[in-house]
């Protein structure tokens, strides 16, 4: 007994009108005159092709196995057909075989009428209707688009029995399909046991790899893939490498990616090219990711979506205004995707006035309705802005029921404007929501350190002990020689930490000639002032550059990622070292970059 899927559906038919002529005797001499083919390809509209149908119906030519297989490929795959029109075809056909079920699979695949599809193939296998290589890829794609991966496994099973499992379509689709559920051993399987490989089957697990964000792997794919040196990349699989690249942080790498790009593409699509802007701009190489964007003679929505993002983290508000303003001039409707990297730029930038008049544009002139994320984007606006009461007024009157989110938000800017009485609602409400983020009561138990109660910031540090809640400890990395090195606060694990302590010193010696002071309040400790000074001197961040002022050359650049917001200590530190040294120093925190040059920053002090 043939195998079947475990899956249930309700036929959905359409009625053709009952008057159909019988076979005409007349014309079974003319059933292989074939000029109605011509007229199916000519057919420009659904209402013409009603037209073409209608005759064939007249003729009797309908009955015609090749012609009824013609009527639904065409009306089913057409920019302009009409699914249900097709179906409804497909249902008056005496004896459909394999060719027919695997349009309509096809057809309803690529509308996403993904359930459908799969109820086709169990219906084929019921009828005895054997598949074959043209069935399986489009199974196997619903199946990856649904996520559907013990169906998939089946669908395997099927395609060993009827001898397929050689086949290179079907062992593409099979390596994709278990990408996309996430079963990256049985995707590396298929990809092992091949006898032939083409581009799209390293396109595959590649991008299998990339689903599952194992980055390193991709990368080590893309190399052996170039490696074999028969296989031009596709720009598909490039788009993968570069999210690989965006996502490990490593630009000299995406520049080597690109470099690859334009040796084997003569020109790169729009998709391929804002990869390239996102990486460039997540990486901190701003300035490239913005040549590369004004030199693009077509950009699409999400073009100018990546830029006005990178803009925005980048400090660059105002740019970014300008471009969303380039944006509408050229037609292109904004989305809310759109709309909170606008408010994001706002936000960052300090532009209140502009950020309120957006928000409203957003929703009375493009008529998007606020998202949660579109709200976070306020309340971090006004509460950089110091407009605590105002962002806390929004909070409260809100159609849709806060976040912890945006009540953190508002917790983070009460901490740096210390406002302590609305810090304890926002507090409140934020453990209410997520009781378990460790992260907000340290926030709470410095703003109360900060008042110097420290007693209310025992009993926070308390709470976090009983709930066995653990401070997450701040690190950065530095890239020095195409090698990552972490650093924590008073960090003494690397085997050359002499010479890194050496070099604060010699830092900080060269510091007070310029006028720094420690800010000495960003020690949140219950000691005296040395010792506070101390604990300053040895931030991760300051061990990060002295290490990579000792070990880059002279001039070059230094490229900084924190897993957490910068204190205005290290701020102001790193500024006066860039000017000391005269080096860029590129800082990525938690939430946007820092460029610090000749003694400014990027964010103009306002973060």
């Amino acid at each position: 007994m043939t195998e079947t899927l475990v899956l249930s559906r309700t036929h959905f038919l359409l009625s053709l009108p009952n008057n159909i002529p019988p076979k005409s005797t007349e014309l079974n001499v003319r059933l292989n005159d074939h000029g109605w083919l011509s007229l199916l390809k000519r057919c420009k509209s659904l209402e013409e092709f009603k037209q073409v149908h209608a005759k064939i119906l007249k003729l009797g030519l309908f009955w015609d196995p090749f012609c009824g297989s013609n009527l639904v490929a065409t009306c089913a795959l057409a920019k302009w057909g009409s699914m249900e029109y097709a179906c409804s075809i497909f249902r008056r056909l005496e004896e459909p075989g394999s060719f027919e079920y695997n349009t309509m699979i096809r057809a309803n695949v690529n509308c996403v009428n993904l359930e459908e599809a799969l109820f086709l193939y169990v219906e084929m296998l019921e009828r005895g209707i054997e598949p074959d290589n043209f069935t399986y890829p489009f199974v196997l794609k619903a199946c990856s688009l649904l996520g559907a991966f013990k169906e998939g496994v089946q669908i395997h099973s099927h395609v060993f029995k009827a001898g397929l499992e050689g086949d290179l379509f079907v062992q593409n689709s099979l390596i994709s399909m278990y990408g996309k559920c996430g079963a990256i051993e049985h995707a590396r399987v298929v990809f092992e046991e091949m006898g032939e490989r083409s581009v799209a089957s390293w396109s595959a697990i590649i991008n299998a790899h990339a689903s599952v964000e194992m980055w390193h792997e991709c990368l080590t794919l893309f190399r052996d893939m170039i490696r074999d040196g028969r296989y031009r990349p596709e720009e598909s699989t490039l788009v993968s490498v570069l999210s690989a690249c965006t996502h490990l942080g490593d630009p000299n790498l995406g520049s080597s990616v690109h470099g690859i790009l334009l040796r084997n593409i003569a020109e790169l699509n729009v998709i391929v090219k804002t990869s390239l802007i996102d990486l460039y701009v997540k990486c901190g190489c701003i300035e490239k990711g913005l040549c590369l964007f004004h030199s693009m003679a077509e950009k699409n929505r999400h073009s100018y979506t990546v830029m006005i993002s990178g803009l925005a983290a980048h400090g660059g508000g105002s740019e970014a205004l300008r471009v969303f303003k380039v944006m509408l001039e050229e037609g292109l409707a904004p989305d809310d995707v759109v709309y909170v990297g606008v408010l994001s730029a706002c936000s960052h930038a300090g532009l209140v006035k502009e950020g309120l008049k957006f928000f409203n544009q957003m929703q009375f002139e493009h008529k998007i309705e606020p998202t949660l994320q579109h709200y976070g984007c306020m309340v971090d606006l006004m509460g950089r802005a110091g407009m605590l009461r105002e962002a806390y007024e929004l909070i409260r009157s809100m159609p849709k029921k806060p976040n912890d989110v945006l009540w953190r938000s508002l917790l983070n800017a009460c901490k740096v404007h210390h406002n302590l009485e609305l810090g304890e609602i926002a507090a409140e409400n934020t453990f209410m929501l997520n009781p378990y983020n460790p992260g907000d009561y340290l926030v709470l138990a410095s703003m109360y350190a900060q008042a110097q109660k420290w007693g209310d910031m025992a009993k926070i540090r308390t709470e976090m002990v009983r709930k066995g809640l653990l401070q997450t400890p701040g690190f950065s990395l530095v890239e020095v020689k195409r090698r990552v090195y972490k650093f924590v606060s008073q960090d003494k694990s690397q085997p050359n930490f002499d010479s890194i302590y050496a070099m604060i010193h010699q830092m900080e010696w060269q510091l007070k000639f310029e006028g720094y002071i420690p800010e000495t309040s960003q020690v949140l400790l219950d000691v005296d002032e040395e010792e506070k000074r101390q604990r300053l001197k040895h931030h991760s961040q300051k061990l990060a550059i002295a290490f990579a002022l000792i070990h880059t050359s002279e001039g070059s650049p230094i490229r900084i990622s924190r897993n957490l917001r910068m204190c205005n200590d290290c701020h102001t530190y790193t500024k006066f070292i860039s000017m000391i040294y005269e080096r860029e120093i590129v800082v990525r925190d938690r939430n946007r970059f820092h460029h610090f040059k000749d003694g400014t920053c990027s964010c103009k002090d306002y973060w």
